[in-house]
């Protein structure tokens, strides 16, 4: 694996079936922890660490949800020669799916599953919880969104670091629409948070219009990052859902 974009917090599974994790805004690779040791040995799991943030923070973060999974693919494609998965949550979703189409169109073999999290399905219209006019609009949303995010930004030294990376996803985000294209022929499997303020779980179920292979909703409980407090649930689901497949297809 490409050890620009990838990290795995363990050791290699190579037997296993890949999970590629993609990080929320301002979030890093790190941020799947806690998964990944719970998915091992089940799964090969890494999560993506996209430029801006941690060992990358020298780097410029990417403003552009489909430039950001058009380098994203073309480090994973190597990788995929091997059953793998996919998993985003909140923008990761978005860049997830992205990474998906952008590995379709090269001829690359499709995932078995795309796991999209914290993130309704995009529309031709713009979310309004991503129009954020300034620093200001951007932080109350990270703190009414919770998490280990919002936490961290009391702390001055790490606000200064989390800014930039914040802004340029936030920017991303807000100009991303619906893209233009046929559905998908990857089954998804699409998770959200019963009080999410941000998410409705319809909106979530709208990723049906997103694939021809099915499309299955899980609501857990908890707000936008009900991750942290329902880890061995969702790793449950996503095993789970891999084996499905490998068992439809005979993999």
């Amino acid at each position: 694996m490409d050890s620009l974009w990838f990290r795995r917090f363990g050791t290699e599974e190579s037997r296993a079936v890949r999970l590629i994790c993609f990080p929320h805004a301002g979030g890093s690779a790190a941020s799947y922890v806690p998964l990944l040791r719970c998915l091992s040995p089940r799964l090969d799991a890494l999560a993506v660490q996209y430029p801006g943030r941690q060992d990358r923070r020298r780097e410029q973060p990417a403003e552009d949800v489909a430039g950001l999974a058009r380098q994203i693919a073309a480090a994973l494609r190597p990788a995929t020669d091997r059953p793998y998965a996919l998993f985003g949550h909140s923008m990761g979703a978005l860049v997830a799916f992205e990474t998906a189409r952008v590995l379709r169109a090269s001829g690359a073999p499709a995932p078995l599953r795309l796991f999209l999290s914290g993130r309704g399905a995009p529309t031709g219209q713009p979310n309004p919880h991503d129009q954020l006019p300034d620093d200001a609009a951007i932080l109350a949303a990270v703190r009414r969104l919770g998490g280990t995010s919002a936490a961290a930004l009391a702390d001055p030294d790490l606000l200064e670091l989390a800014l930039p990376v914040l802004r340029a996803d936030y920017r991303a985000l807000a100009a991303y629409r619906r893209p233009p294209g046929e559905p998908l022929d990857t089954p998804v499997t699409a998770l959200t948070g019963d009080t999410d303020p941000v998410v409705a779980p319809a909106e979530v179920a709208r990723w049906r219009e997103f694939t021809r292979s099915g499309c299955e909703v899980r609501v857990f409980p908890g707000g936008h990052f009900y991750l942290d407090h329902c880890t061995d649930a969702v790793a449950d689901v996503v095993v789970d859902g891999v084996r499905e497949v490998q068992e439809a297809v005979g993999r």
